[in-house]
């Protein structure tokens, strides 16, 4: 099962947290197994690695909090939340410091905050909020925790609360991040929490245009991930020019993703095919923007509308004139009617 978007940055941000501080393995056995397990996990052999760092940890009597982190993950991951409830809960009892804990807290949370949004289910998301409640009672002014603990708030419908925890987050994060920027989105319609919004990146464009998905409101966006090497993508390329055409002049942002390695060929491919819409490198399926959507396939393309919330997500040279039409119409009757026009004098 995969991460729901909205929660996946957050709960990636606490992984690569935890792989700083967790301990590993003592027990020479447990070593052996975890090592297996890694190696496992390098070839996505992910329930393999999944039963190897389950064992591993027994190996060492309990007490492998580095091998319960990766139990928390993989099993998020495969969609059992048996395993990973329960690793998360050991997590919270190994801790032996308030840091730690906080820390383990939180990431119970986060799981919570994730099932919650599969099953839509009220009783996980006051359990997380709890969660981020007691991390928070240690580190008050953690932004990522702030964040996490509105975004149970407003699924919670208790958005005056989640307004608050946004409205902080926008105080402590630094001036023109993008976590300021969804924060304070957020806090202005908290709403939109409840959504299954497109993260929030930044980066800069071929040509040295910056381009800010939370900068994009008003607009319908067309991500399009592809590749030069990618058969299936150059087949669909003339669809995508076609698009470009026929929607020129509407309130539709088209950026196309490439997860090409070399640069140069890159470029030259985008010149010869005279592919004039916003372009940006991510380099492969580990690149930033490419793992933030979790992109596992290419032609894979993301509809999102003018509120950056993603309606329509295929893979292939797939039909969506028809969605982005009705979009940009939506797009433009709301425009209208933030920005009416003005009564004419007679």
């Amino acid at each position: 099962m995969r991460i729901p978007i909205l929660i996946s940055a957050v709960f990636l941000s606490f992984r690569a947290a935890s792989a700083q501080t967790s301990n590993g393995p003592t027990d020479v056995k447990a070593q052996k197994t975890y090592s297996e397990a890694v190696q496992a996990l390098r070839i996505q052999r992910y329930f393999d690695a999944l039963d190897k760092f389950k064992k591993a940890n027994k190996q060492d009597g309990g007490h492998c909090s580095l091998c319960l982190t990766q139990v928390v993950s993989l099993a998020s991951q495969v969609g059992d939340f048996k395993a990973a409830d329960s690793a998360s809960r050991d997590l919270i009892a190994l801790a032996q410091t308030p840091a730690e804990a906080a820390k383990a807290h939180y990431q119970h949370g986060v799981l919570l905050l994730q099932q919650g949004s599969a099953k839509n289910k009220n009783d996980l998301f006051s359990e997380a909020n709890e969660e981020f409640k007691t991390a928070l009672s240690t580190d008050p002014k953690n932004t990522a925790w702030l964040y996490a603990q509105g975004l149970a708030l407003a699924r919670l419908k208790q958005d005056d609360s989640a307004k608050t925890s946004f409205q902080q987050v926008a105080e402590l994060a630094r001036a023109g991040s993008i976590t300021r920027s969804r924060a304070l989105r957020f806090a202005a319609r908290p709403e939109l929490a409840r959504e299954r919004m497109a993260p929030a990146f930044a980066l800069t464009a071929a040509g040295g245009q910056r381009v800010s998905m939370d900068e994009l409101e008003g607009k319908v966006v067309l991500l399009d991930f592809w590749a030069t090497w990618c058969g299936p993508c150059r087949e669909a390329l003339p669809h995508m020019k076609r698009i470009a055409q026929k929607f020129a002049g509407q309130p539709l942002v088209i950026l196309s993703i490439s997860l090409d390695n070399d640069e140069q060929k890159w470029k030259a491919f985008v010149a010869q095919n005279e592919m004039t819409w916003l372009q940006y490198r991510d380099g492969g399926f580990e690149g930033p923007i490419a793992k933030l959507f979790d992109v596992r396939a290419i032609p894979h393309t993301f509809t999102i509308d003018s509120d950056g919330v993603l309606q329509e997500e295929k893979i292939g040279d797939a039909s969506v004139e028809g969605k982005l039409k009705k979009l940009i119409v939506e797009a433009r009757e709301l425009q209208e009617s933030r920005n009416p026009e003005p009564l004419s004098s007679k």
